[in-house]
């Protein structure tokens, strides 16, 4: 399947709107079925402020929100086992945050995606948000959680 095929893009939306919604949780405290609503009716696919938003695979869309939440305490366990000596999720700022555990997440209980799709679908979304050094950081971390919790 190429890079580009429907699929691909609908899941990539996908996990971009997911860390969307995982930063909104954080930043508001918004419940996570009211977040999956508001995404649903009117962000996914939707047009805002001239800017289309793309189709995303809602279903899995509402997966990673969901698992992402359901599993916080894991997710941020394993992320923190990552960290540099000295560092702590606490010192990542909010969006970093929202990548790595929706990241995490995907590898912890996704194993029907495949590892280097997942890193490099978040490493994409980390471009979105930051420079390439906060990427790489992103593909580090994200590749060390994957060698302890998958069989490459």
């Amino acid at each position: 399947m190429s890079r580009h095929s429907p699929r691909t893009q609908a899941r990539a939306a996908a996990r971009l709107a997911a860390v969307q919604a995982l930063y909104q949780h954080e930043m508001e405290g918004t419940a996570v079925p009211q977040l999956l609503h508001e995404f649903h009716n009117h962000r996914l696919g939707a047009t805002i402020e001239d800017v289309e938003y793309a189709d995303a695979d809602v279903d899995f869309f509402d997966d990673l929100v969901n698992g992402t939440a359901a599993r916080l305490g894991e997710i941020d366990r394993a992320i923190e086992e990552k960290l540099a000596t000295g560092w702590t999720l606490t010192r990542l700022d909010k969006p970093m945050k929202a990548i790595l555990r929706a990241g995490t997440y995907e590898l912890l209980a996704r194993a029907d995606v495949p590892v280097g799709a997942t890193i490099s679908e978040y490493v994409d979304v980390a471009h979105a948000f930051y420079d390439k050094r906060e990427s790489g950081f992103v593909n580090g971390l994200l590749d060390a959680i994957a060698k302890q919790v998958r069989s490459a």
